[in-house]
């Protein structure tokens, strides 16, 4: 089980402050899909999965905005270039640009933005959705790293956007 990180721990630290009181839930939210993602595929880059879990969501905080994907890649493709990976800019774009998608990946996608799409709509639907994962494995994640409000946070986030735009669907379910 991955129980420490520290490029995600380090990632996450540097958005403390934009993440505020929400940080224990987000960063919960983090490792419950970097875990459900190295379960998945345990042959997957660690530091691309980090990279990606610190920023996939993370437009939600810094850019104020529940339509977050765009923001969340730009600060992923910023960080990237700010240690000399931009080559890996592609592959983490894609994971954080489907993971909210309903369907698989369309082919082309690397492999890594679909085991990310399962691994966050684990986390997501609290388990229910398995994707192959033998229970046990997903309720010892989901223990190690509790909720700390992240699902109330978005039913909240989720109720807020559909007041504002009732006849506008969530952002990230329009492709």
């Amino acid at each position: 089980m991955l129980v420490n990180v520290p490029r995600l721990d380090a990632l996450l630290e540097r958005h403390a402050d934009a993440l505020g009181a929400d940080y224990a839930a987000y960063r919960n939210h983090t490792y419950r899909v970097a875990n459900f993602h190295f379960l998945l595929d345990a042959d997957g880059d660690l530091d691309k999965l980090a990279i990606a879990a610190a920023y996939h969501d993370l437009g939600i905080w810094t850019a104020g905005t529940f339509d977050y994907l765009a923001p969340s890649i730009a600060l992923a493709t910023a960080y990237l270039d700010e240690i000399g990976k931009a080559e890996w800019g592609g592959e983490v774009a894609a994971m954080i640009d489907n993971h909210h998608k309903l369907t698989r990946c369309r082919a082309g996608v690397p492999a890594s933005a679909e085991t990310f799409r399962r691994a966050d709509w684990i986390d997501v639907s609290l388990g229910h959705l398995r994707f192959g994962l033998a229970r046990c494995a997903v309720v010892d994640v989901l223990r190690l790293f509790p909720n700390a409000g992240f699902h109330r946070l978005l039913a909240r986030l989720s109720l807020r956007r559909l007041v504002r735009h009732p006849l506008r669907p969530l952002p990230m379910f329009r492709r």
